[in-house]
């Protein structure tokens, strides 16, 4: 039987040589749901759902809901005891990856069904996906106005207002592919003193999102 946990490494290093230049941000709140992983591509976001065979399906439809407002792709990848009825529970344009263990101990996967465009993607979503001074980032490398006084939500509109959607995709994906999560704290510590609220109190560091070596 085979688990998250045995999956999740091996399934990092088979996408980076199918696809390239990736980064993965594992476990990533989206919206009512949270994402196994989350792969960065250059002009694209694909949403990962991860189903062990000690997974059952209960809580899958929220979870195709979720993903498929935020990600460009999604797929989900399977241990083989759901090989028989993961296509009845999952919409047409997702992909599905095969896990399956090899006589070494290794695994071996297997592309059933190519992930294809989302039709409900939402972008307006997917920007929410960015930290605050990564949309200012991506306001000041278009020569857009950053105002402190002006919210995310607002910056965000801006951005959809003035950015030309496919630009945007790729902006978005650059700001994922730089996030260093050692230094974000810093960045809204120094944001909220600037705005006058007192820093928050530091959690224990999320680990850095995976990077291909392309």
């Amino acid at each position: 039987m085979l688990y998250d946990r045995d999956i999740r490494e091996p399934l990092f290093l088979f996408l980076e040589g199918m696809y390239g230049k990736i980064r993965i941000l594992e476990e990533k709140t989206t919206g009512s749901a949270r994402a196994d992983a989350v792969m960065v591509l250059e002009n694209a976001l694909c949403g990962i759902e991860i189903k062990s065979d000690a997974d059952s399906y209960a809580r899958l439809p929220g979870q195709v809901a979720a993903y498929d407002g935020y990600y460009d792709y999604n797929m989900a990848v399977i241990g083989l005891s759901h090989v028989r009825h993961i296509e009845e529970h999952l919409p047409p344009y997702w992909g599905i990856i095969t896990a399956e263990q090899t006589g070494d101990g290794g695994l071996d996967f297997y592309m059933m069904r190519r992930p294809r465009p989302n039709p409900n993607a939402d972008i307006r979503l997917k920007l929410t996906l960015l930290w605050r001074p990564e949309v200012t980032h991506i306001l000041e490398r278009c020569h857009l106005p950053t105002l402190k006084t002006v919210s995310k939500a607002r910056s965000r509109e801006r951005l959809l207002e003035w950015v030309p959607e496919a630009l945007l995709h790729r902006l978005i994906s650059d700001e994922l592919f730089e996030r260093d999560y050692t230094l974000i704290a810093e960045e809204i510590d120094r944001y909220r003193k600037e705005q006058g609220h007192p820093a928050r109190k530091r959690r224990k560091a999320k680990p850095a999102g995976r990077k291909s070596r392309a």
